[in-house]
């Protein structure tokens, strides 16, 4: 009886305790992404294009400060910048050129920006106005798969894959519609 007693006034077992947190899934990953407030990264993006031989080779910087600036400093082979504000996007080339969009003029731009900012700020209601979203793996090595709804951006884009660990994107992968497709490697993650 006293066994009883102590076992109520003690509280839930560990086991009991375990079972009552939710499974992990796609939620928590949005609360662990959201959770970094600036994250600083090199990348390697190797883009594979039916026109090429042998991929082409770009690197970088990519730069995330909460909750809506995203930056992409392209520096090899060629120097540009990709960099998005708000409703802002401004893109650079080498020779201080500058295009200016706003997003929502260009709704396919403006799903593929919520692909990146939407998944880092950890944003799932605006991952699934644009994308249908499915998630594998567990907390030490998951793949996010972004499908596109919009037939506008599904005639562009056929699947955007991350992959990470914990609250870390290490590898974005897309593929095109019409067959080419581009692998990126994150390194050197500056939190």
């Amino acid at each position: 009886m006293l066994a009883c007693v102590l076992a109520v006034v003690s509280g839930p077992t560990t086991a009991a305790r375990e079972s009552a947190e939710p499974a992990w899934g796609v939620e928590q990953l949005m609360v662990e992404l959201g959770r970094v407030q600036h994250a600083k990264a090199g990348f390697v993006e190797r883009k594979h294009l039916k026109i090429l031989k042998k991929p082409l080779e770009l690197t970088g910087t990519l730069e995330y400060r909460a909750p809506d600036h995203v930056a992409r400093h392209t520096l090899t082979p060629k120097p540009e910048s990709f960099v998005v504000d708000g409703d802002r996007l401004v893109l650079e080339n080498g020779r201080g050129q500058r295009r200016n969009f706003a997003l929502q003029d260009n709704p396919v731009l403006w799903a593929f920006v919520e692909s990146i900012r939407s998944t880092l700020k950890g944003d799932l209601a605006t991952l699934d106005r644009f994308y249908r979203v499915t998630l594998e793996g567990g907390p030490e090595s998951w793949q996010l798969a972004l499908s596109p709804k919009e037939p506008r951006m599904r005639a562009i884009i056929d699947v955007i894959r991350m992959s990470g660990i914990d609250g870390r994107i290490e590898a974005i992968e897309i593929r095109e519609a019409q067959g080419d497709w581009s692998e990126m490697t994150i390194h050197e993650d500056e939190r």
